[in-house]
């Protein structure tokens, strides 16, 4: 298995992780969506030397993991190539801001190793719960929610295409791939001299997959717009989850927990 077919295999992971049944997977998608807008912005909006208070909002990602059966480990190994990069944000906060904030010990921490920290943190748990929204909404029925959010459809479209066309990409990229080693056993990777033919290859063959997708969605009555998959209602359950998770995240935002246990520990 070649590593456009590993790509290939996670992306269809993804959607049996969103077909999957659990209390979080059955709620609605919109509320699961204002959820998770309402979470990253509270998380955001954080100062940037808050780092007790910011700390606390992990338990929110990771308590709605555990009810809908999906373990946390997975959601970093999925998000493996995308971590480091959230990660280096800030990584020169320490060499301009050189303040000691606090010492722990002897060893002095200054301000811009807690705003390094910081932004670490938040770009985390903000992929935390986005990777929780994908994982338990097929992407359907999260182009519908946002739909009925009066997002543009041109918006809305170009992001079901371009979930649904990298599957289809990835899956021409392994097809070439495994042609190209038939005919270079033994050799790594793709040499520099063929790099161009393989992506003008790639080119055509996209164009031309395209093509077939665009003719296939007029045959099925595409008239600028699809037909989104069908949610289930916003009832009750719905608006409770959406309330509750906001109503959280106002209260960590402004009531420091890390700290008032710390003082309740402390008597």
């Amino acid at each position: 298995m070649n590593k456009m077919e590993k790509a290939l295999h996670e992306l269809s992971e993804m959607d049996a992780l969103a077909a999957q049944d659990s209390p979080i997977h059955r709620l609605s998608p919109l509320s699961k969506l204002i959820a998770t807008v309402v979470y990253i912005v509270v998380t955001v909006s954080f100062n940037k030397y808050q780092l007790s208070g910011l700390a606390v909002m992990v338990l929110i990602p990771v308590f709605l993991f555990q009810v809908s059966g999906i373990p946390v480990r997975t959601c970093f190994y999925k998000l493996r190539i995308v971590l480091p990069l959230v990660m280096a944000v800030g990584l020169f906060n320490p060499l301009f801001d050189r303040a000691p904030m606090f010492y722990v010990g002897s060893v002095a921490v200054s301000g811009g190793v807690v705003s390094m920290l910081s932004l670490m943190l938040k770009g985390v748990f903000c992929l935390m719960m986005s990777f929780l929204l994908i994982a338990t909404t097929p992407i359907d029925s999260l182009c519908a929610a946002l739909r009925r959010l009066h997002v543009p459809s041109m918006l809305v479209t170009l992001l079901l295409l371009t979930y649904r066309y990298v599957g289809v990409m990835t899956e021409e990229l392994a097809i070439m791939t495994d042609a190209y080693h038939l005919r270079a056993p033994g050799q790594k990777g793709i040499h520099i001299s063929a790099w161009g033919s393989f992506l003008g290859q790639v080119l055509l063959r996209s164009m031309d997959r395209a093509q077939e997708l665009y003719s296939s969605m007029l045959l099925r009555g595409y008239e600028g717009e699809f037909r989104y998959a069908k949610t289930s209602p916003f009832g009750a359950v719905d608006a409770a989850y959406a309330l509750g998770i906001s109503a959280l995240c106002l209260l960590l935002r402004y009531v420091n927990l890390a700290e008032t246990l710390g003082r309740l520990l402390v008597r």
